[in-house]
């Protein structure tokens, strides 16, 4: 504790009389009191902001994460050493305008930013610049449906029409809805087909409206958990679903749920009713691509972030401090096996699921200019992500890092990206004609020199 103005006076007084000559009392003491008392004074206006910043740190409500489990140097530098080849070839001088985070244990081993926010422009993008990421956001949808039905607040075998009364669709489950298998025709192509004015945003709400009302003016609608596809009004009903079952708005119960006990301090779901202006996002010509009609509806995406609050968000889904073992084999459980392949989706999640067993849990993202990519490697514990807000589609082929930490691709590439039928692309497309050629980028047989960095010869063993 820290004692009061009329305490040290008369403490300093006191030690002055039995230390100081009389002579040289009277002209020596004001000035040493005050240089005291100023020191106490700074001392106390300062202790408030270390006691707030110590209580923030235990302010109830936060979820305080494990700590990362140590790696070596020897580790860390190279998959560094890896990870900076990869972007400096692949991304640095091929266009990218965003960041790039790799993680091993929880670990940031590479972590780089290159661009600026407007373009051209000098606002630099930086660890804290919130970038759309799309799809993504797809992520943090399911998983907030997934922490209501953890709680006993839904069933996901339940029908979507049990939770929103006048939804006219039987058989839609919200399991299906998660999966992509309801059969419900893509919001982003009926509205606009059945007139909806391309100068008003539409909403979430707005969505369901068309679907109930104008049913029997719908193409497309097939009969529910007949087959996989991937469709954006699925992700626009669940955010509504989390409405209706909590009574809070979806940004609100984002926030509330996941961002702030988190301390994901630049995430956010945008409203275009905010005062918050997003980011621009820009064509592969660096040309700004202007907000549309379909902007106004969340759920499928219009979450901005950063790459270290994704990390956040990876951890916490590790930590079992939100979700439950039993929570968690329900969202990487792959739902879509009528075809052959590795490639699969769970509850809101992509995923390559290998004969052996093991998963690479991901999603991708592209909206406008806006690109993402999210990697989790749940056996290695190692997440790549990458964020852009220039349409860019070689951030797709950072899954070749994924052989820094397993075998998974044995140094092919993985050209899936998010289609633009179906997903999210509305706005200018790159021509195939003038993709730029990243020969040295991507890990494949044709580039030795990467692939000898990806070959086990030269891989640090992970314990």
């Amino acid at each position: 504790m820290i004692p009061t103005f009329s305490t040290l006076s008369n403490f300093v007084s006191f030690i002055w009389k039995r230390t100081t000559p009389l002579k040289y009392r009277s002209f020596i003491y004001v000035p040493v009191l005050l240089m005291v008392l100023f020191f106490i004074a700074s001392c106390q206006s300062t202790t408030p902001k270390i006691l707030a910043a110590a209580q923030n740190d235990s302010t109830p409500g936060l979820i305080a994460l494990p700590q990362p489990l140590p790696i070596s140097k020897a580790e860390a530098e190279h998959f560094r050493s890896a990870c900076e080849h990869w972007y400096d070839s692949a991304l640095m001088y091929r266009g990218f305008n965003g960041g790039m985070l790799v993680a091993k244990n929880g670990n940031i081993v590479f972590e780089k930013y290159t661009g600026t926010v407007h373009l051209p422009g000098s606002d630099l993008i930086n660890a804290v610049t919130p970038l759309q990421i799309a799809s993504t956001s797809k992520t943090f949808t399911a998983m907030a449906v997934l922490k209501l039905w953890q709680d006993g607040k839904l069933n996901i075998d339940d029908e979507l029409s049990k939770y929103i009364k006048n939804f006219n669709y039987p058989g839609v489950t919200i399991r299906s809805l998660l999966n992509h298998r309801s059969g419900l025709p893509n919001y982003l192509y009926f509205m606009e087909d059945l007139g909806w004015d391309k100068k008003k945003l539409a909403t979430n709400e707005d969505v369901l409206d068309y679907l109930i009302t104008k049913k029997d003016e719908l193409e497309n609608i097939t009969s529910p958990n007949t087959h996989f596809t991937y469709c954006n009004t699925n992700y626009a009903l669940l955010a509504l679903l989390v409405e209706h079952v909590t009574g809070k708005k979806f940004p609100d119960y984002l926030q509330q749920t996941f961002f702030g006990p988190l301390q994901m301090k630049n995430t956010f779901v945008y409203v275009p009713v905010d005062s918050v202006k997003p980011t621009l996002s820009y064509d592969w010509r660096s040309r700004p691509i202007p907000q549309n009609s379909s902007d106004g509806v969340y759920g499928d995406k219009n979450i901005y972030t950063t790459p270290r609050d994704l990390l956040t968000w990876d951890r916490a889904l590790l930590s079992n401090k939100i979700f439950t073992p039993e929570t968690l084999a329900q969202a990487y459980t792959a739902y879509s096996n009528e075809k052959r392949g590795v490639r699969n989706y769970g509850l809101g999640w992509r995923m390559n699921v290998y004969p052996d067993g093991k998963k690479m849990i991901y999603h991708n993202g592209w909206w406008h200019g806006s690109r993402a990519v999210f990697i989790r490697l749940l056996k290695e514990n190692a997440t790549i992500i990458l964020i852009s807000n220039k349409d860019f589609h070689t951030i797709y082929h950072a899954k070749a890092l994924c052989d820094l930490f397993g075998s998974y691709f044995n140094g092919e590439e993985d050209e899936e990206g998010e289609s633009s039928k179906g997903s999210d692309l509305i706005g200018p497309v790159q021509p195939a004609a003038t993709l730029p050629q990243v020969s040295a980028a991507p890990v494949s047989k044709k580039n030795s020199k990467l692939q000898r960095m990806f070959k086990d010869k030269n891989k640090v063993r992970n314990h």
